[in-house]
């Protein structure tokens, strides 16, 4: 039950609504950048915003807030969803701003945790909000989306390897394992920071630290020993591991283009493969875990999940022939894969929660 000073659950879900109309609407201004008709067309000028601001931040934001137990932390969901809102009406300066606000807020969340519990994982977690906000800056200030990328890349990762260190207390990594990890991590900072006065230069360094980040994550996250068991821990381990392969292909497609200049496939085969392989493999293993917690609901495991994660990869696979390959319609072709596989992912976790309370009415019947 929530605390007197938390927000209950049910007060939660118009937060958690909010993310779901910036990840739509930014899906469909993907698409649209790829030549695909969608509406409308401020989705596809803030695609990239909408879905790590508007989405992400929303709903790691809200995660977060969960996590603190503070009503003054929901403020960052909130203004991080009505900032998606504000740049679907094409209020640019308001939207980047309501997202700067939103990171800001988190990022004094993660260090009210972190000033309760000084530990590996509340630090990264501090480091990943610091990043998001630092990009938001940026682009506020009027740099191309280009120079924030990098950033709000930073940001996913290390929020990403946070979560997994505080999953991994009950085997937590050797003090050498440990010392490599700090290690990756102020690389990936040294190559965000370079960035700033040498893009490629500090991409390139970035891309290093994304490689070697995601080995660490493969070798030492429980995934590897969860991954032989059953249902739900096997499923996470397969969505986790996958995310990880995806990382380091990432990282090396951002190398093999000589850094993150904006546009063309190979940006696209990179930008994707680590915010859509990556993140949504993540997401995607995370969520049956994380949803039950914000929301206070039962989801329970279905093989059925299987089926939108498979199709993130195929579908993504098929992106990437088309970006490599030269080839608009293939990309296109695998940029609806991806929009239909996170939907589908959407589908069938609603479908089980339904599923499993018309079982329920039926018992108590």
């Amino acid at each position: 039950m929530a605390g007197r000073s938390d927000l209950p659950p049910a007060a939660r879900v118009p937060l958690l609504a909010l993310g779901f109309v910036a990840l739509v609407l930014g899906m469909a201004g993907g698409l649209a950048r790829l030549g695909l008709p969608m509406e409308p067309q401020a989705a596809a000028a803030y695609h990239g915003a909408l879905m790590v601001g508007g989405f992400f931040g929303t709903v790691i934001a809200l995660e977060r807030a969960v996590a603190l137990g503070a009503l003054w932390a929901y403020a960052a969901p909130l203004a991080a969803g009505v900032g998606a809102l504000f740049l679907l009406a094409g209020r640019q300066a308001a939207g980047a701003g309501l997202l700067l606000l939103a990171s800001v807020l988190l990022a004094a969340a993660t260090l009210a945790v972190l000033a309760r519990q000084r530990a590996l994982f509340t630090v990264t977690l501090s480091l990943g909000a610091l990043a998001w906000a630092a990009g938001n800056v940026l682009w506020l200030l009027g740099a191309p989306i280009a120079t924030a990328v990098p950033w709000w890349i930073g940001f996913f990762v290390l929020t990403i390897a946070a979560e997994r260190l505080e999953l991994n207390r009950l085997l937590p990594p050797k003090p050498r394992a440990k010392a490599l990890f700090v290690a990756i991590a102020a690389l990936l900072l040294l190559g965000l920071g370079a960035s700033l006065a040498w893009p490629q230069a500090g991409v390139l360094v970035l891309a290093a630290a994304l490689a070697a980040m995601a080995v660490w994550l493969a070798i030492n996250d429980i995934a590897r020993r969860t991954v032989k068991g059953r249902g739900l821990p096997r499923y996470v381990a397969v969505s986790l591991l996958s995310g990880y392969a995806w990382l380091l292909a990432g990282a090396l497609a951002i190398a093999a283009a000589g850094g993150l200049a904006g546009a063309g496939p190979l940006y696209d085969a990179a930008l994707h493969a680590i915010l859509l392989g990556f993140v949504f493999s993540m997401v995607f293993g995370h969520a049956p875990i994380i949803f039950p917690a914000v929301l206070r609901i039962s989801i329970p495991y279905t093989a059925w999940l299987y089926a939108p994660l498979a199709l993130l990869h195929v579908t993504l696979a098929l992106r990437w022939a088309g970006d490599f390959g030269a080839s608009p319609a293939l990309a296109q072709a695998g940029a609806l894969g991806n929009a239909s596989a996170v939907l589908l992912f959407v589908a069938v976790m609603a479908g089980t929660v339904i599923l499993q309370r018309g079982l329920q009415r039926d018992r108590s019947a």
